[in-house]
């Protein structure tokens, strides 16, 4: 529900007021061309996962990248890079945690005493928190950012498209036909918010049979095209169930991991620069 409205504004059709972006200007140091928020209408469908591995994607491209984590009750990031805090600031502002490869990460993980602690937080100040990466970070000189977002269409959600200038977003989902429904959620959201949809990516698309090398539909068959369709959106991806991806994951190595599965991604989003 939008604070100026009494009724719930992801249902309805009205162009409430409250709902039309009222974009934040980021630090005074901070450069960004351009924002791409990853989202999904559901959680566990690999959201962070894909968040990342495009990120590395551009930076592979020689694009200079930024994460903001905004799953503030659920930051994955930093695990699947293998970085770790405290962040450092001074006077002026935050600075983002470099991987290895020079990509740029903030995360509420990178500023706990513990990184296992739980954040207990009501909505309001977790969104304060999104808006505090967004304008209290030095994002020195960023081509592309990616913010990773927290499931549904909540407090989260509605504070980056209202606070942040999101040039376009991806939708990540996943093979069961109950996605469907969740992404058309999401694509709608956007649409209320005037921000573009980039396409999809379904992750957990299919696994390969190591030793035949045939596809097998392991939550059953895809549904992404004709969901895609049914909302004139490209599929950017499908993305396999892959061992060596989870392996590298979880050793925090995902910048390391030589699967291409997300080029046609990192394509649609490297064409914003010319628009």
């Amino acid at each position: 529900m939008s604070e100026a409205c009494n009724h719930d504004c992801s249902n309805c059709s009205a162009n409430c007021e409250s709902r039309a972006p009222q974009h934040e200007p980021p630090h005074a140091k901070s450069h960004i061309k351009k924002v791409i928020g990853v989202v999904s209408g559901k959680g566990g469908v690999g959201k962070s996962m894909t968040s990342a591995m495009l990120a590395v994607s551009m930076r592979r491209l020689g694009y200079k990248v930024g994460i903001l984590d905004a799953d503030i009750t659920g930051p994955s990031i930093p695990k699947l890079f293998g970085v770790h805090g405290p962040a450092t600031g001074t006077d002026d502002g935050i600075n983002p945690v470099k991987s290895r490869v020079g990509i740029d990460i903030m995360s509420i993980n990178l500023l706990l005493d513990d990184e296992e602690a739980p954040v207990v937080w009501r909505g309001p100040v977790i969104a304060g928190a999104v808006k505090q990466f967004w304008q209290d970070v030095i994002w020195e000189d960023v081509d592309f950012m990616f913010v990773d977002m927290p499931p549904g269409t909540g407090d989260v959600p509605l504070t980056v498209f209202q606070t942040l200038p999101v040039d376009g977003i991806i939708i990540v989902s996943s093979p069961q036909e109950l996605v469907g429904m969740i992404v058309g959620k999401a694509v709608q959201m956007a649409q209320m918010m005037h921000v573009p949809t980039l396409g999809i990516v379904e992750n957990m698309s299919y696994a390969v049979c190591p030793d035949c090398g045939k596809h097998i539909s392991v939550f059953g068959e895809s549904h992404v095209d004709e969901t895609a369709a049914k909302y004139g959106l490209p599929v950017l991806a499908k993305m396999p169930i892959d061992p060596e991806l989870a392996k590298e994951a979880d050793a925090g190595m995902i910048e390391t991991f030589a699967g291409d599965y997300l080029d046609g991604a990192a394509k649609a989003v490297a064409a914003l620069l010319k628009k």
